[in-house]
C-alpha cells in the first residue's frame, strides 16, 4: 500500500491484491517484483535480496504494507502507537506535532523500534498532509479540540483515520466527520477500544441476546471531575519559539488565548475551549458501550433529566423505546469506564479492572468463551481495536467504531453536557439533530471555529 494513488471515491487506483488485471500480463505485483529481482538482477550482477522485500520469513513486502503517520502524539497517543507498531503489515513513517519535544520523542521511539532513523518529523499538519501523499492512514491523538478538525482534514487529503476520543467537540463536528468519511470514501475508527475487548463484548452480547430478558436500564460511568467548565483564561506567559511550540497551531480551531505552559502540559482539561467535561472524558467510551448493548448505536437518547449537581452524576437519559441510560461517576464498578445492563432476568457489568464480567448469577458466565468466539466468527472482528482498523483499511469495510457510531454516542455526550450547562431538562430529536423548542440549546450544537480551521 506504500505507493498507491487513490481515486477521490477512496478506491485504490492500483489494488495491492492477487486480482489479475483485465488485460496484458497476469503477473501480480509481488510476482513481478520477485521475477525482476531474481532474474534481471542476476544478469547485471550478483546481488543479495533481503527476504523482507519478497515477503519471506513471515514478513510483509513493502507493496502490501499500510503506511501510517501520526498527528499530535503525546502520552495517550504513544500508548496507542506502541499498540500499533508490532503489526507486521503496518509501517509508521512520519509524525506531525506542534510541540518539538513530542515529535522528537515519537521519532526516537519509532526509530528504536525499526532500528533505523527513517521516521520523518513535521511541525505543521498542512505541510504534512500535502507532502506525504504516500501515507495511507493516520493516528490522531491530539487534545480534544483538534480531533474532528484533524480527522476531516486528513480524510480530505485521502487518509484513513484512527482518532482518539472524544472525537468531536460539538454535534455539528460529529456530523462533519460522518459526511467527510462518506464523501471521500475513507475508513475511520474512533478509539473506543472497549468495543473490541472480550469482557465488554460479552456483556453487550448478553444484553442484546435476551439472557437478561428485555433490558430496561443501562448504566454508564463518567469520570471524576465536573461537567461545569471554566470560561476563564490562564494568565499569559512568555510565548516560546515557534519551533519549540507553535502556539497558533496548538490552539487550532479554538478561540485565541494567551500562551500558558499549563495548557500544553495537559492542563487544558476543565476549560470550555478545550474539553468535553467529565461527561465526555469517559462517556465517549461508555455511552457507545451502553448504546451497543441496548442496540441503540444508530441513535441517541431523546430525553435528558437535569440533576442538581456539578457533575451529571445520576442523570437519567431515555431512548425513544423507553430504555434508560443512567450516568454514574461510581458506585457500580471497581475500575474505570464501567457499563452495566439490567433486565428482569438479572444484570451484567464490566469495567477495566475486572478479570471477567461481574454478573448477578455466575451461571450467566458459563458460555463466556463461546459467546465471544461466536461474535468473532459472525462479525469478523478481532479482539484488538487497532487490528480491526487496519483490517478495514484493507477491506474498505466499516470499523466497529465507525463515524456513525462515534457521532451518535458523542451526540449523547454533548446533549448531556448542554442539559447540565443550561440546568434544565432537554428533549432531543436524533434524526433532526436538534433540541425541541429550545433555541438556546440549539445554539450550543456548534461553536465558532477560528480561521482557517473551519470545517
Amino acid at each position: 500500500m506504500a505507493t498507491q494513488h487513490r481515486h477521490p471515491t477512496g478506491l485504490d487506483a492500483h489494488q495491492p491484491s492477487n486480482r489479475k488485471p483485465s488485460g496484458g500480463s497476469s503477473l501480480t505485483r509481488r510476482e513481478m517484483l520477485k521475477r525482476t529481482l531474481l532474474t534481471g538482477g542476476a544478469v547485471a550482477a550478483p546481488c543479495i535480496v533481503p527476504g523482507s522485500v519478497l515477503g519471506l520469513n513471515g514478513t510483509v513486502p513493502p507493496s502490501e504494507r499500510i503506511l501510517l503517520g501520526g498527528i499530535g502524539i503525546g502520552g495517550r497517543g504513544s500508548f496507542v502507537l506502541q499498540w500499533m507498531l508490532p503489526e507486521k503489515d503496518v509501517q509508521f513513517v512520519a509524525v506531525c506535532d506542534a510541540q518539538r519535544s513530542r515529535r522528537e520523542g515519537v521519532k526516537q521511539m519509532v526509530d528504536q523500534h525499526y532500528a533505523n532513523k527513517d521516521c520523518k518529523v513535521y511541525g505543521d499538519m498542512r505541510e504534512f498532509l500535502a507532502s506525504r501523499t504516500d501515507i495511507d492512514a493516520v493516528l490522531i491523538a491530539t487534545g480534544d479540540r483538534w480531533h474532528a478538525t484533524a480527522a476531516v482534514m486528513a480524510m480530505r487529503a485521502g487518509k484513513d483515520v484512527y482518532s482518539e476520543k472524544p472525537s468531536c467537540m460539538t454535534i455539528a463536528q460529529g456530523q462533519a466527520v460522518v459526511d467527510t468519511a462518506k464523501r471521500y470514501g475513507r475508513v475511520y475508527q474512533t478509539g473506543t477500544q472497549r468495543l473490541s475487548e472480550a469482557n465488554f463484548v460479552w456483556c453487550i452480547e448478553a444484553a442484546k441476546s435476551g439472557k437478561l430478558g428485555k433490558v430496561h436500564t443501562a448504566r454508564a460511568q463518567i469520570s471524576g471531575g465536573e461537567a461545569e467548565l471554566s470560561h476563564d483564561w490562564l494568565p499569559a506567559e512568555p510565548e516560546p519559539t515557534k519551533d519549540e511550540v507553535d502556539w497558533d497551531l496548538w490552539l487550532g480551531p479554538c478561540p485565541w488565548r494567551p500562551y500558558n505552559s499549563t495548557y500544553v502540559k495537559g492542563g487544558w482539561r476543565g476549560h470550555y475551549d478545550f474539553h468535553t467535561s467529565c461527561i465526555g472524558e469517559w462517556g465517549a467510551h461508555t455511552f457507545a458501550q451502553a448504546q451497543a448493548g441496548l442496540d441503540m448505536l444508530d441513535t441517541s437518547p431523546v430525553e435528558y433529566e437535569y440533576v442538581n449537581n456539578r457533575t451529571g452524576d445520576g442523570m437519567v437519559t431515555r431512548f425513544a423505546n423507553g430504555a434508560k441510560m443512567i450516568l454514574h461517576q461510581g458506585g457500580y464498578w471497581k475500575g474505570p469506564c464501567g457499563m452495566r445492563f439490567e433486565g428482569p432476568e438479572g444484570w451484567v457489568s464490566a469495567a477495566d479492572w475486572d478479570p471477567k464480567p461481574v454478573v448477578s448469577n455466575p451461571a450467566l458466565l458459563a458460555d463466556f468463551d463461546k459467546v465471544v468466539a461466536d461474535y468473532i466468527a459472525r462479525t469478523g472482528r478481532p479482539m484488538n481495536h487497532v487490528r480491526d482498523f487496519f483490517n478495514c483499511v484493507k477491506s474498505r469495510q466499516p470499523t466497529v467504531a465507525s463515524p456513525e457510531v462515534m457521532h451518535h454516542s458523542m451526540s449523547t455526550v454533548h446533549a448531556a453536557n448542554i442539559c447540565m450547562w443550561l440546568k434544565r431538562n432537554m428533549r432531543y430529536d436524533p434524526a433532526k439533530q436538534e433540541f425541541a423548542g429550545d433555541a438556546e440549546a440549539n445554539r450550543l450544537r456548534t461553536r465558532a471555529m477560528r480561521a482557517p480551521w473551519m470545517i
